[in-house]
């Protein structure tokens, strides 16, 4: 069965689907594009969005099943600069639990995000009962408490957030966070964790517009990836795969008033 289909009698031979082709699949013939390299698709859909003329399709990517761009007021600077700088990492949230579709509609977006060759490959575990996540930040808490003991190679920070949780109850790992969302992907699979981070930051510029806030577990992430078997036995992952990610995510009790500004902007030019 042929890759591509393309439509002779609206194919105005413009050449953009080839031109906007990663991998060179596609040829111009005396008819239109045809296929040149097959194996090299990534079904990235490229070609198919990208004509003018709704002239082409591909099997991988069928032109039925693309949505069509909207014509939107261009997102001004000023905004896109507000809209990306305004995203914090949220450490206080509101005991309440988010109703499982609104979940569901912030892992949807973050499938959507860019990833290495088109890989994708990337599946999600969310979390939600309370008292699995009080037994993660313990473990997580017993895994630090025996770090620190290897000596003074652990991170600076174990020891503080040992001391809160033990002294004073507080949970500095999962910030009582009503939920944590965890991204795994298949144990060989070479790219899990930059397409995680991908679709992981898809996911949290997306939350602000449901009235989520986020944050990325990064103690958590750091005892997953020691291979601690107590936490990993609580997850319950697939044999086949691995975890790759993990942020917590809930409404945020506060609300930030200001932008917070960062170092100073260093570039060097060739």
């Amino acid at each position: 069965m042929a890759l591509i289909e393309v439509n002779t009698e609206e194919c105005i031979k413009c050449g953009i689907c080839i031109a906007a082709c990663p991998t060179g699949v596609l040829v111009m013939g005396e008819k239109g594009p045809e296929e040149l390299m097959t194996q090299n698709c990534i079904a990235c859909g490229h070609c198919v969005a990208i004509c003018p003329k709704r002239a082409i399709n591909n099997i991988k990517t069928p032109l039925e099943n693309q949505t069509e761009l909207k014509e939107l007021p261009p997102l001004d600077k000023e905004t896109a600069q507000q809209f990306l700088r305004s995203r914090r990492s949220i450490r206080c949230y509101k005991d309440t639990p988010i109703p499982q579709d609104k979940l569901l509609e912030l892992v949807e977006i973050a499938r959507f995000a860019p990833t290495a060759s088109n890989g994708q490959g990337i599946s999600y575990l969310i979390i939600n009962d309370k008292q699995l996540l009080k037994r993660v930040t313990e473990v997580v808490i017993e895994w630090m408490e025996a770090e620190v003991l290897k000596g003074p190679k652990t991170h600076w920070s174990l020891p503080l957030h040992i001391r809160a949780y033990r002294e004073q109850g507080l949970d500095n790992i999962l910030r009582d966070a009503p939920h944590l969302i965890l991204a795994m992907a298949q144990k060989d699979f070479v790219r899990g964790r930059e397409n995680s981070v991908f679709s992981l930051a898809y996911l949290e510029l997306f939350a602000p517009s449901l009235g989520l806030g986020s944050c990325w577990a990064g103690i958590v992430e750091m005892c997953i990836f020691a291979g601690y078997a107590p936490l990993l036995e609580l997850f319950n992952v697939p044999k086949d795969k691995v975890i790759t990610g993990a942020v917590m995510v809930g409404y945020p009790k506060y609300k930030f008033k200001r932008l917070v500004d960062r170092n100073p902007l260093e570039v060097h030019w060739l």
